[in-house]
């Protein structure tokens, strides 16, 4: 079979053109892949029919009072819990002032995704689909370190290239580190937008078992219930580096 990319390694030197040489106005090179992930993300569609429930989660909660007159606390509004429609942080998938909706698969992972400390106090909301969605699925791949450059048949260059993709969305890059690290991701995702598609689903960083959705249509799901949490506690696994 003829692969659609160069080479095994052409995420990793697309990553580097857009994040540290040009942006805007790429490479024939640059074009050349991102022409082939439009081809090859075809096979990587997954649908979430109407109706089907993700989560997300804020850290905080909202006041009120009671007919006592006494303060209460409970979960964010639906306002509060909702991307604004005219402004957004960086992501990995939108650029700055360009929002989506990001959901997880279970309430667990939506916590663990915006990295609560011990203690604090959570708003979670449950979300359903108002439309079947069709996403690129970014999350075959498994793995806590990055894929090998090259991978040995059967897999070949097309499977190399995408396991590179897969690990950039889960990767977490905190607002302390360089945003370019970003780029390549959030461009990837305006070529799934391009070609019709409502968003993309890719493996959760914090959990074991869960992902996350990225829509690029705010309206696409829908509140249904919020709820409040308490981070217990927190569990930390280390690996020494080899420095060599």
């Amino acid at each position: 079979m003829v692969s659609a990319f160069n080479g095994p390694r052409d995420l990793l030197d697309f990553k580097a053109e857009v994040s540290q040489r040009r942006r805007y106005l790429r490479s024939a090179a640059g074009d050349r892949f991102l022409a082939a992930v439009a081809e090859t993300c075809r096979s990587r569609v997954e649908t979430f029919a109407e109706g089907h429930e993700f989560w997300r989660a804020q850290v905080g909660h909202e006041w009120s009072t009671d007919a006592d007159g006494r303060r209460i606390s409970g979960p964010h509004p639906e306002a509060r819990m909702r991307p604004l429609h005219d402004r957004a942080y960086e992501g990995r998938v939108n650029p700055k002032g360009i929002p989506c909706l990001y959901l997880a698969t279970s309430r667990e992972v939506a916590m663990s995704e915006v990295r609560p400390w011990l203690g604090s106090v959570v708003s979670v909301a449950r979300f359903a689909l108002g439309r079947t969605v069709r996403v690129v699925d970014c999350s075959h791949y498994h793995g806590a370190e990055a894929p090998a450059e090259d991978l040995p048949d059967p897999q070949g260059i097309d499977a190399s290239v995408w396991a590179h993709i897969d690990f950039a969305f889960s990767r977490p890059v905190t607002r302390s580190d360089n945003t370019a690290e970003y780029a390549a991701t959030q461009i990837i995702a305006e070529v799934f937008r391009s070609e019709g598609f409502d968003g993309v689903i890719y493996k959760s960083a914090f959990a074991e078992q869960g992902y996350n959705i990225a829509l690029f249509d705010l309206d696409a799901a829908l509140q249904t219930e919020s709820y409040l949490f308490q981070v217990q506690k927190a569990a930390f696994e280390f690996r020494e580096l080899n420095l060599e």
